[in-house]
């Protein structure tokens, strides 16, 4: 898992004798192969023209899933939002330089320990990041070291007994943190009072004398 990202190479596949049913997410394909200038591994993402959309689009399509995700494993939705803005910002083909993948950024490893077969499947991913934030918010039982090991592992965070002294941990820490506390805070703030609707009439004042007599008048 990663802060950073490096665009790995949008290669756009242009599927003409595919039917449009392959364009989906599992028509994404992740590969490494050689850079021939450099003689480094790179691993090449290859995204059909019809999947490639902004973060920023995508963020609100997503945000029913993660919300419904969450409360099935009885997670804060905005913790949720948090870590995947910290880590792919809503772009579900990401790639870190570390090899973390989709959404919410699981290492293949993790991917296949919380059964995820498509890391580039939305889907799939949210539901095996949001269950692998449940098991270390289940495991440490402490939101701030939960985050830690979502980004350095639970071996790391359980090595060190608290949040790794690496500085990538401790920024990721912070930033998620700030991100689920402003979510929070939004989320709790009441929308402000509409002005009180003022009155189309003058209203009516009534008294009565000592003989009785009832009068009616407005100011």
């Amino acid at each position: 898992m990663g802060l950073r990202f490096f665009q790995v190479g949008w290669l756009l596949g242009f599927l003409a004798a595919a039917p449009l049913a392959a364009e989906t997410a599992g028509a994404v394909k992740s590969t490494v192969r050689v850079d021939p200038r450099t003689g480094r591994l790179v691993r090449v993402v290859v995204v059909p023209p019809a999947l490639r959309t902004e973060p920023a689009s995508t963020a609100s399509r997503f945000q029913e899933a993660v919300e419904s995700v969450a409360r099935r494993h009885a997670l804060d939705p905005a913790l949720v939002r948090a870590v995947i803005e910290a880590e792919s910002n809503y772009n579900p083909y990401a790639v870190s330089p570390k090899g973390a993948e989709g959404l919410m950024q699981l290492m293949p490893p993790t991917a296949r320990r919380f059964g995820v077969a498509n890391s580039f499947n939305f889907a799939e991913n949210l539901q095996g990041g949001v269950r692998y934030l449940r098991y270390l918010l289940d495991l440490f039982g402490d939101e701030r070291l939960a985050v830690a090991a979502y980004n350095a592992g639970e071996k790391a965070v359980i090595r060190y007994g608290g949040i790794p002294p690496f500085p990538e941990t401790r920024s990721y820490v912070q930033k998620v943190t700030q991100r689920y506390q402003a979510s929070r805070r939004q989320t709790r703030s009441p929308a402000p009072a509409a002005p009180a609707a003022q009155p189309e009439y003058r209203p009516v004042e009534w008294a009565v004398d000592a003989n009785g007599n009832l009068y009616l008048y407005t100011r």
